[in-house]
């Protein structure tokens, strides 16, 4: 344990966090850059003397439990995770789940997409983040997270279901593609109870799933092309882009359209008029 470098690491953590990340006000008389110790200490659930102790150098050696709680507080990525439990002489283990808490910028950087429509998919294909052009393809704000999930959209939803975010053209393919990267998230967190949860019942409900899963396939997402048929405007074809977000396991899906098209044209007026009455038809 290197509690010197353990002290200066949460510490310089702490700083750089916004209260706001973290659903606590800012207030006119903080003082402190980033969080205050007892606020790290009660979103990690211990004592603020034990949290202040670890970043004066002259703490215990933290637990798994407390580290994972420290990784959580302090919305660490996988890699500062990793490198959180190298200071604290615990060699990691597999993350505890996939992440679901995006990072600050990656939010700036989807409002600033206005003619680019734009989601973020946590490991398990649930859509945990999105811009307003993104109700191009469908409303996600009133959506519970069960009903986000586009793996259980795409293999559990029933066939009469309204407003499939997927059209028939191209929902083969992503569902394929869906299927696989959900192979390779079961192999990272073989401990997670969400993501075995996910598993079982895809595996229960969907017999197409069954056989992809008996397949073993782990190779990256093909390129697909999504058509979007809105009732103001007529079809748009976009092209569905994955970004991976390094050290959250996390994706970006933009959906863009060609240069000069037609399709270009047509988004850049829905920007202007707003998506309130977007629909996706089959």
């Amino acid at each position: 344990m290197d509690r010197q470098e353990l002290a200066g690491f949460l510490r310089g953590r702490r700083e750089h966090i916004i209260p706001a990340d973290v659903g606590l006000p800012t207030g006119p008389r903080r003082r402190t850059p980033g969080l205050r110790r007892e606020e790290v200490a009660q979103l990690a659930f211990i004592s603020t003397e034990y949290y202040t102790r670890l970043e004066q150098a002259r703490g215990p050696r933290p637990s798994r439990e407390v580290l994972a709680g420290l990784a959580r507080a302090l919305r660490l990525s996988d890699a500062e995770r990793d490198h959180l439990h190298h200071l604290a002489g615990a060699p990691p283990g597999p993350p505890a789940g996939p992440s679901r808490e995006v990072p600050r910028s990656i939010l700036e950087l989807l409002r600033q997409l206005p003619h680019t429509a734009a989601i973020v998919l946590s490991a398990t294909y649930e859509v945990i983040a999105w811009n307003d052009l993104a109700a191009l393809l469908e409303d996600f704000s009133p959506l519970p997270r069960r009903e986000r999930n586009l793996l259980r959209r795409a293999y559990l939803a029933p066939p009469s279901r309204e407003r499939p975010l997927y059209d028939p053209f191209d929902a083969e393919a992503f569902a394929c593609a869906a299927a696989r990267r959900l192979r390779a998230t079961a192999a990272r967190y073989p401990d997670d109870r969400e993501v075995a949860t996910l598993v079982e019942d895809l595996l229960a409900g969907s017999a197409e799933f069954a056989r992809l899963w008996a397949a073993h396939d782990v190779r990256p997402e093909p390129a697909l092309l999504k058509t979007v048929d809105h009732p103001l405007i007529g079809p748009i074809t976009l092209h569905c882009t994955f970004l991976d977000i390094a050290g959250r396991d996390q994706q970006i899906v933009l959906f863009t359209v060609e240069p000069g098209s037609p399709e270009q044209e047509a988004l850049r007026l829905l920007s202007v008029i707003g998506t309130q009455r977007m629909d996706v038809s089959g």
